[in-house]
Formats: C-alpha cells, structure tokens, sequence
C-alpha cells in the first residue's frame, strides 16, 4: 500500500480526506486507483496534477515506479520556472 498525502484544493474531492492508502506500483496505477475511488477528481486529473515522490515533482511521468515506503504528495498541477 502506497500512502498518498492529498494537498490544497484536492482535498474537496477527496471527502477533506489528507492521506488516502491505495495499492499502486506506478503513478498512472496511483491515479486510477485515486479517481475510482473519488470520481470527483477525475477532472483535476485529466487536466493535470502534480505528483511528488520522494521530494521529486513529476508532471505527466504515468509510469513512475512508487515503492511502498514512498513519500507521496498528490497536489494541484505546478507550473512555471
């Protein structure tokens, strides 16, 4: 199990929920897991979130290796330079 740590405006679609455990090895797997649970979320995500792993922020990165023992943080899309 992968523990999530939903940030910001996400949490409204995730039932205020902060931390959400779902079985995932990958980020796209992490991502369908999320919106089959919270359908409410499927819009953010096809119009992009950024996903943090370990401290790493990946944007679009679907086949992204998330161990077990992973920091990950689902937040708004981060964009800029």
């Amino acid at each position: 199990m992968v523990k999530v740590a939903i940030w910001g405006s996400l949490r409204g679609f995730t039932e205020g929920r902060a931390e959400i455990e779902v079985e995932a090895a990958t980020t796209k797997e992490m991502l369908d897991k999320l919106v089959e649970a919270y359908p409410g979320l499927r819009p953010q995500v096809e119009r992009g979130v950024s996903v943090a792993i370990d401290g790493f922020v990946y944007k679009d990165a679907w086949f992204t290796p998330i161990r077990p023992d992973s920091e990950v943080v689902l937040m708004p899309l981060m964009v800029g330079g």
